[in-house]
């Protein structure tokens, strides 16, 4: 039996396109563009869980889970370990806002984000990503 594409693939596909233009074009260009400077300020977070070395290597991966991810997510390719990679992300950056005294602002955008990511973790990327094609 054929499988056929059906709604709750658009659903997914319009999921990951949507989590694609906040992690790619929104937030992942910008460290892309900032280069070592803010990948520095962004791997300083580590130390809230109690990692204190190389802060510009963690930014770097930062930096590389959202633009990267942002393009996997794109592309329907690696969606769950991208996902992965982005809940951490934004797991530090929920740490990082709390402890730098923004305290729960911006809280509710951050939950829809992890839900989205969430999803993405347990359905995967559905049959409108290249690894549904590369399959077949």
């Amino acid at each position: 039996m054929a499988k056929q594409i059906q709604r709750f693939d658009w659903a997914l596909f319009f999921l990951r396109v949507s989590l694609v233009l906040v992690f790619t074009f929104i937030t992942g260009w910008a460290k892309v563009t900032d280069g070592s400077a803010m990948w520095e300020k962004l791997g300083a977070s580590m130390h809230y869980i109690g990692v204190d070395c190389k802060p510009q290597f963690w930014g770097f991966m930062a930096m590389l889970a959202e633009f990267g991810g942002g393009i996997c997510l794109l592309l329907g390719i690696l969606v769950r370990p991208a996902a992965v990679l982005l809940l951490f992300t934004m797991f530090m950056a929920t740490l990082a806002s709390i402890h730098n005294g923004k305290g729960f602002t911006g809280l509710g955008e951050i939950i829809v984000i992890f839900g989205g990511l969430l999803c993405l973790l347990l359905l995967g990327s559905g049959k409108l990503g290249l690894r549904y094609f590369i399959k077949r």
